[in-house]
């Protein structure tokens, strides 16, 4: 009887070949055996990339606790010295002195936002304050005064008033070239429709809106209603403001009207469309 047929016998490294146990031979050209997950040699790189991560890890830390310690801990960045600049009526040291940095901290723990409260609630004239860290030693403090725009009296003193309507201190002698604020509205028909605090605000803003040349001159501002303020300038001359209403064009019209009338005694711009001067 013939034998099996090759087709019968199946070609080399076959199904027929596993399961005999026969050899299936070398794997084809280009192809590499996979080897079992994690079974492959862990070559030296692995191990110097190891050793790079820890010691960069280590380095770090050394350096976060070194920093630390020179801002906190050592002797070379603390407070040593605190200096003003900015002031006019108020003195380096009272600014020095209301501030209370604390000398000898760390400079990194100082709250300057804790110091620029405290100023401003200490020394109300100071209007804004810059605190900054002067390294390594160092803090500077850098203030900005209010200016007086009106005057209060009261009794023998003067309390002063800024552009904002903030009273913020009261002194014994009127300082030059503010005017003074005098009430006379109380027969007024408007005076229950506008209060004392309102008629306040619009001389405020009447003072703090004159030219230069006219508020140095400014002696006084009469407020008799909300509609009717007189100033008082030098030289016994009277200005009509009327309202507080269009304040940069009446500072223009009067301002022409001072220059061309040096010899006149009463102007009115109350209406500045038609400004109007009388007297010699």
């Amino acid at each position: 009887m013939a034998g099996a047929t090759t087709a019968q016998r199946g070609t080399p490294g076959s199904d027929g070949d596993a399961r005999k146990g026969r050899n299936p031979g070398p794997p084809k050209p280009g192809r590499r055996p996979k080897s079992p997950k994690g079974s492959g040699p862990r070559g030296p790189g692995i191990r110097r990339r190891r050793v790079l991560v820890l010691a960069s890890l280590t380095a770090a830390v050394l350096l976060a606790a070194g920093g630390t310690w020179v801002l906190y801990g050592s002797s070379w960045l603390r407070v040593e010295r605190v200096t003003s600049a900015g002031t006019e009526v108020l003195t380096a040291r009272q600014v020095v002195s209301a501030a209370a940095v604390p000398v000898g901290a760390p400079l990194v723990s100082i709250d300057t936002d804790e110091i620029e409260s405290r100023l401003r609630e200490r020394l109300p004239r100071i209007d804004s304050v810059e605190v900054t860290r002067s390294w390594p030693r160092g803090i500077s403090l850098k203030v900005t005064e209010r200016k007086p725009v009106l005057l209060i009296k009261k009794g023998t003193d003067f309390v002063e008033v800024d552009s904002s309507g903030v009273r913020f201190d009261t002194v014994a002698k009127a300082p030059g070239g503010v005017p003074v604020l005098e009430l006379a509205a109380e027969r007024s028909p408007s005076a229950r429709r506008f209060d004392e605090q309102r008629l306040l605000r619009e001389a405020v803003d009447i003072a703090g809106g004159l030219p230069d040349a006219v508020a140095k001159e400014t002696l006084q501002v009469r407020v008799e209603s909300y509609d009717s303020v007189v100033l008082a300038l030098t030289k016994g001359r009277t200005v009509v403001w009327g309202s507080g209403e269009l304040g940069e064009a009446k500072g223009r019209a009067l301002t022409a009207l001072l220059k061309a009338s040096p010899g006149a005694d009463h102007f009115d711009v109350s209406v500045p469309t038609a400004p109007a001067v009388s007297g010699s």
